[in-house]
């Protein structure tokens, strides 16, 4: 039976340290259907995947989150797109000279992560870090380190389950001093939990449910575990959005399309899905946008 996936928080009674542990399977075969990456990219978006999932469910916010990698390598761009509901989308895009076996290094060069939040109320953030780890993991806690005051370790985990795409990873994080716990105390015991939980095997994450990953992993700890949150895969494409970015081309080059091709087919790159416009779609839809201007 597969795990359906999730995110479930949980916390350490005993010290000032909580997690988080995701499983990201379904959503990230999603994210690879209708695209030909080679196995590295793929291994990419899985990692990144793993990660937005944890950044989102540990930077508190409501509204989207997009985390992208942009280098000058054979792969210039790999991009996560999700939001505090954990909705998540993905793709890549990459030039042929993508060896098997590639690193990180190899495949991206020099670039950098860029990590966008926009909330639904307040003000935008972007935090930025370069891609000096070797893998995406190590990307994250160097994120972490150069903005959070609070020790965070990130462990992810992508690879074949059954013979098919599985991603799954943890995280854990100190929380502040406080009366029942010192910062040396926390300290000690974050280091002892961030030991444990470098144990974690992949197909463990895959396969196990929550329950059992903590009991094997902290069995001599008190954990709180809470609800899962699902996790899925969802695109925000839409036939409305192809209409609104049709409206801002010139007249000449929607004229050379129609000419061209008979129709306008409009693909979604992160899900594959077609919008087709025909030369009366089009003069409906510029009707309708030059009735809402007067």
């Amino acid at each position: 039976m597969s795990k359906k996936d999730a995110l479930s928080r949980f916390l350490f009674e005993k010290s000032a340290v909580r997690g988080e542990l995701v499983t990201v399977t379904e959503t990230y075969q999603s994210i690879l259907e209708n695209h030909h990456y080679p196995e590295p990219v793929q291994h990419l978006l899985g990692d990144l995947l793993v990660a937005t999932s944890l950044l989102t469910a540990t930077l508190k916010f409501d509204g989207d989150i997009t985390v992208q990698l942009q280098g000058d390598g054979p792969v210039r761009l790999v991009v996560i797109n999700g939001n505090n509901e954990q909705q998540m989308r993905g793709v890549a895009r990459f030039s042929d000279d993508v060896k098997a076996g590639s690193s990180l290094k190899e495949m991206m060069g020099n670039g950098f992560m860029v990590i966008t939040i926009t909330p639904k109320k307040g003000e935008r953030y972007q935090g930025i870090v370069a891609l000096d780890g070797e893998t995406i993991e190590a990307c994250i806690d160097n994120y972490f380190n150069q903005s959070e005051q609070l020790p965070t370790r990130v462990f992810i985990r992508t690879g074949l389950q059954d013979g098919k795409a599985a991603g799954a990873g943890m995280l854990l994080q100190a929380l502040p001093a406080s009366a029942e716990h010192s910062a040396d105390e926390t300290a000690e015991h974050f280091e002892l939990l961030t030991q444990l939980t470098y144990t974690i095997k992949a197909q463990e994450l895959f396969t196990l449910d929550t329950k059992e990953i903590l009991h094997r992993l902290y069995h001599e700890e008190d954990v709180t575990l809470y609800d899962p949150q699902p996790i899925a895969f969802h695109c925000t494409c839409s036939r409305k959005r192809c209409e609104d970015t049709l409206v801002t081309l010139s007249k000449e080059d929607v004229a050379h399309l129609l000419q061209e091709q008979g129709k306008i087919d409009m693909e979604c790159e992160y899900c594959g899905a077609h919008y087709i416009f025909t030369e009366e779609d089009i003069n409906n839809i510029n009707k309708l946008s030059s009735s809402n201007l007067h």
